[in-house]
């Protein structure tokens, strides 16, 4: 009986050994590939900016008194010395008129002491007068002279005053939006009259990384004239700016907390087409002459900071029904790379891969290293059968 028995458990063993099932197989993964090849790439490195006038002042009011006159146009350019304003000069003209009444005045009585006192030196040569009254005399030529230089200082004064009624442009630029109208009261340092700022040629000023600074002291000094579209600007608009520019001023230190420093770049502006503060994009066209190579940006991903592609390797593995016996298989190694510029829809890869190598464009989310692959995923947008 337990023999029966006994055989029969080993017959049932036996029949569940042999039906049960093996693991399934993972299927590979279909991706399509692509060949890494060297190019010569044409790509700007791209830097939000601000447009920024060279020069630009707040015009004030150095005489107190009536906005009297307005003679610009709002908006406009104006040249160097042009009138812009006049203030109330009625009690400027009429301290002008009494400092120069003032100083005829002193004239004559510097003319009357000289006088005197010539005649009384010539009469004190002769023993013919008191000595007393030749010194009298040097005295009030010497009050009468310094007399005059006083007067001559109030008139001076008082012409300063009479022309800083008159408000003039202190260079050649554009003029903006009036702050104050006819009959308005200004006061001396405090009020803005306006403010106007040179137009042609115009700023533009960048923030760049202290890594870059030597890149850029460089294109100061390098003859910039060998690449026609060293910088170019984007306009908000999206709208290519047609002039370009040069290095002007790179700042003289490194701000600490941020680790930039500011670089100004300067562009023709014979149209005024640029007003200070417009935000813009500066475009440096790059000067590497060695081909590059560039891949689709798709087939790199992004991982804790750093990049990665999905090199197709080939290699061997095991058979699963007999394991000394192998086959070739495609598989994906994840390989770490150095990306630059982006270019549309490609991004320039410095290191990391070498061409003729084959990379993974369309699947790389079904991936991890050591996956194997295989050729036929459909590229994106495109129609399965």
């Amino acid at each position: 009986m337990k023999r029966t028995y006994l055989a029969l458990l080993i017959t049932c063993l036996l029949f569940i050994r042999c039906t049960e099932k093996k693991p399934a197989l993972i299927p590979p993964t279909a991706v399509n590939l692509f060949t890494v090849k060297t190019q010569m790439v044409t790509y700007y490195d791209k830097y939000p900016g601000n447009t920024v006038a060279l020069s630009q002042v707040d015009l004030h009011a150095q005489v107190q008194g009536y906005i009297t006159g307005i003679f610009f146009t709002e908006g406009t350019h104006v040249k160097k010395g042009q009138k812009l304003y006049e203030i109330d000069q009625r009690l400027y003209q009429e301290a002008y008129d009494q400092a120069k009444a003032n100083l005829d005045v002193a004239n004559g009585n510097l003319t009357q002491a000289q006088q005197d006192n010539d005649r009384y030196k010539y009469l004190s040569s002769k023993d013919a007068v008191a000595q007393q009254l030749v010194d009298h005399a040097v005295i009030t030529y010497e009050n009468a002279k310094n007399s005059v230089k006083a007067a001559e200082q109030a008139l001076k004064m008082a012409a300063t005053n009479l022309t800083y009624s008159v408000i003039s442009a202190p260079f050649d630029g554009t003029i903006g939006i009036s702050q104050v109208r006819l009959g308005n009261m200004v006061t001396v340092g405090t009020t803005i009259l306006n403010t106007i700022s040179t137009d042609d040629p115009m700023g533009v000023d960048i923030l760049i990384s202290e890594k870059q600074l030597q890149h850029f002291e460089e294109l100061k000094d390098a003859a910039q004239e060998k690449l026609d579209s060293l910088f170019t600007i984007v306009l908000p608009n999206g709208s290519l700016y047609p002039y370009l520019g040069k290095i002007s001023v790179i700042d003289r230190a490194v701000n600490v907390q941020t680790g930039t420093i500011t670089v100004r770049v300067v562009f023709p502006n014979p149209k005024f087409t640029l007003k200070p503060g417009l935000s813009c994009v500066l475009k440096v066209h790059n000067q590497d002459t060695a081909p590059q190579m560039l891949v689709p940006s798709k087939a790199v991903v992004e991982l804790m900071g750093e990049y990665f592609v999905y090199m197709a390797k080939d290699t061997l593995a095991r058979n699963a029904d007999d394991s000394t016996k192998t086959h070739p298989v495609l598989v994906a190694i994840q390989k770490k790379v150095q990306i630059g510029q982006t270019i549309a829809p490609n991004v320039i890869i410095k290191s990391g891969v070498k061409p003729d190598d084959k990379i993974v464009v369309d699947g790389v989310q079904s991936l991890h290293s050591g996956a194997v692959i295989t050729l036929g995923q459909k590229p994106d947008g495109a129609k399965k059968n």
